[in-house]
């Protein structure tokens, strides 16, 4: 836990150090839970937005994208049921004062039991080697079922009491598993309430005569109000899907973890409308396709997995999260959920309009049912950029900070380097500057030695440094160093444009998912 609390404020730190994550209004101690982007990490989170937007929108015939407004009629909220069921189970502790999810707490117990039985499941797969068989160990080592079958248990009663609002046994949950404050060991806890989380704001000059809003919660509803108009002037047929991506609010009880949880978040979202009856096969496609696009950016299979969800959402019949390995364990990090017809008929009962589609080969109208995926843009970002945060001990005893980001998500793809700072050299490069710029975002660096500059673009992520030296005003060509290998190759400047594309293009990145 020690290690992973380091590495943790190590990634936190790394984040501002290199301009990629700000405190915001830090001149004034900050605002809790919400935070800035500075010039490196906007660009990060653009390309993560792009390859997401790419993949799903440009690849897919059948699926466009749409940017809803923020500010919706309070009454698609009702419809919905985030006024009277978007709430979350709070705790606080009678000692320390602080304030908990009484479902994360739960869960966070119940992950320790599952990564118990996980420890025993790889050391007797060290122990056997290729004759291990994980599914008949599980089912015959008892203290691998005990492990589990206690995992299950805990999170099926707890699902179970949220289900039916039985909070007075979500804390005898607590009090049974001996649940403590992570930050001070107390047990003395009160009772579990609930919270409802939407931020509400007015619209109209006159407070007395404003009409009460809300900061939308989610970005899903704007999809659905306009799935009509979506349909008939993109003469979209069944199945189709709409996506979009933007900003969402809530008040979150316990916004901790960085940019994990916030109560101003980006989500990127797209909702697959489908004939009833047909959900569940498009439910698995999605869930196979959605994870085929977090692996092709190279992070480590190891790192994900699936959670079915033992508590449905109101509005669901199926749902299951990609869990990523964050530095403080499996967490959530898309959810695919089968969201059936509820959210398109809730509409057209709150708003008197019908939001049906006619199928012409069956030749009849009907309200189609949805499978959703909705993946958190900054929860995204925080995968990539703790995973790819590494201290690495080189062949002569030294080390070195790398940043070792997918290419084709970094902020800056090379560096430009003058070897010095005359004879011409920033001439030539300023050229290639010149040149490159149309295509990549690229950087100029001329301070410090070559060996310095070459670590701080390492830690700042960039897959490329391009070394001008002398020998280039003789022959054009230049010294291209690779990041992650710190390999070197004499190239010509002409060729340049190539081999850079080569590893950042989305195209070479996507192909991975075929």
């Amino acid at each position: 836990m020690a290690k992973q609390d380091d590495q943790f404020k190590n990634v936190i730190s790394h984040a501002k150090e290199y301009g990629y994550i700000f405190q915001s209004s830090e001149i004034y101690d900050g605002l809790s839970a919400v935070y800035d982007y500075g010039q490196n990490g906007a660009e990060l989170k653009k390309n993560i937005r792009e390859y997401w937007w790419k993949s799903m929108v440009q690849m897919h015939e059948n699926i466009v994208g749409i940017d809803a407004a923020i500010f919706m009629h309070p009454t698609t909220w009702k419809a919905s049921g985030h006024v009277d069921a978007f709430n979350d189970p709070l705790i606080d502790n009678k000692d320390s004062k602080k304030r908990f999810r009484a479902d994360v707490l739960i869960e966070d117990h119940a992950e320790k039991i599952y990564q118990k039985a996980q420890k025993e499941i790889e050391k007797a797969r060290a122990k056997y080697g290729d004759a291990f068989n994980e599914e008949e160990f599980k089912a015959t080592n008892t203290r691998v079922k005990d492990y589990l079958a206690k995992n299950r248990e805990i999170l099926e009663r707890m699902a179970r009491s949220l289900e039916t609002e039985n909070l007075a046994d979500v804390k005898a949950l607590i009090e049974e598993l001996e649940i403590a404050d992570p930050d001070t060991g107390s047990k003395n806890w009160t009772d579990v309430r609930q919270f409802n989380l939407m931020f509400g704001t007015k619209l109209g000059a006159e407070a007395a005569n404003a009409m009460d809003l809300y900061l939308r919660p989610e970005t899903a509803q704007g999809i659905f109000v306009n799935f009509l108009n979506v349909q008939k002037t993109g003469r979209m047929k069944v199945p189709f899907g709409i996506a979009q991506t933007g900003k969402a609010f809530r008040n979150e009880i316990v916004a901790r973890q960085f940019i994990f949880r916030m109560r101003e978040f980006e989500q990127m979202e797209m909702q697959f409308f489908v004939r009833p009856g047909e959900e569940m096969k498009y439910y698995e496609y999605w869930k196979e396709t959605r994870l085929k696009w977090h692996l092709s950016l190279g992070l480590g299979k190891e790192n994900y997995r699936f959670h079915d969800h033992e508590k449905l959402a109101h509005y669901a019949n199926a749902a299951a999260d990609i869990e990523f390995n964050f530095p403080f364990g499996f967490k959530e990090l898309e959810g695919i959920h089968s969201r059936t017809d509820f959210d398109l008929k809730a509409h057209e009962e709150h708003s008197g309009k019908k939001l049906q589609y006619f199928d012409p080969e069956l030749n009849e109208n009907y309200v189609p049912y949805v499978v959703e995926t909705s993946v958190g843009l900054d929860r995204m970002f925080l995968a990539v950029f703790s995973t790819s945060l590494k201290e690495e001990t080189l062949e002569d005893g030294s080390t070195r900070t790398v940043l070792s980001l997918p290419a084709v998500l970094a902020p800056t793809k090379a560096a430009v380097l003058p070897l010095v700072k005359k004879d011409g050299l920033p001439d030539v490069a300023r050229q290639i500057i010149e040149d490159l710029k149309w295509d990549f975002n690229v950087a100029y660096d001329e301070k410090d030695a070559v060996g310095r500059r070459y670590r701080r673009q390492d830690a700042l992520g960039t897959p490329f440094c391009i070394t001008v030296d002398h020998q280039t005003l003789e022959d054009q060509t230049v010294t291209i160093r690779h990041r992650d290998t710190m390999a070197q190759d004499r190239v010509a400047i002409s060729e340049l444009r190539g081999i850079i594309n080569d590893e950042v293009s989305v195209r070479n990145w996507l192909l991975k998912m075929k």
